[in-house]
């Protein structure tokens, strides 16, 4: 029983480290990255649908990417959706294709970037410490019941405590590869 607690704890804490990784390829950085629109919901066919459901976005060089959607009559559709989108980015239409350029970024617009990746890695963090808790709290209920002594349940917290750190550390190395991508030139 024990071991399957500490076990579901560490496949939790691993999901709010991928969740993690999602939330920061949403964040731009100097590169284009397909990741960026993956956000962008398109009004199609009376219902809201990912943008990569009614078009191929693909890299075209580093600083751009290019969307051609696969019905010529959602071309007006997508662009409407990147320009509510929050990406600040406005399409540039030649035909069927829609190209977005991203702008360099300034020194302030990475040290605000910079900002919302080190929230996005204390977000997770709470999530992975809210994990420790309610294992922990399983463990102490397992003690109540008598099914376990106090020595399993000190050696089992510890357990936890080591994988909350691990996990921990692993979100501080997320978020620093993701500071030193953002503040690259």
């Amino acid at each position: 029983m024990l071991n399957e607690i500490k076990k579901d704890a560490q496949t939790r804490m691993a999901k709010s480290i991928d969740a993690l990784r999602h939330n920061l390829v949403k964040v731009r950085t100097g590169r284009a990255s397909t990741g960026l629109v993956d956000s962008i919901r398109v009004n199609a066919y009376g219902s809201e649908v990912p943008l990569s459901q009614v078009a191929a976005v693909s890299v075209s060089d580093a600083r751009s990417l290019v969307i051609q959607p696969w019905d010529k009559g959602m071309v007006g559709a997508v662009e409407k959706a990147i320009l509510a989108s929050d990406l600040g980015l406005t399409p540039n239409t030649a035909g069927t294709t829609i190209r977005l350029n991203l702008p360099a970024l300034t020194e302030e617009r990475r040290r605000d970037l910079t900002k919302v990746v080190h929230s996005e890695g204390e977000d997770a963090k709470v999530a992975i410490r809210n994990i420790r808790r309610d294992a922990n709290q399983q463990v102490k209920e397992l003690l109540k019941d008598k099914s376990v002594t106090e020595d399993d349940v000190r050696r089992s917290e510890e357990e936890i405590q080591k994988i909350t750190d691990k996990a921990i550390k692993d979100v501080d190395e997320v978020v620093k590869a993701k500071e030193q991508e953002l503040m690259a030139v």
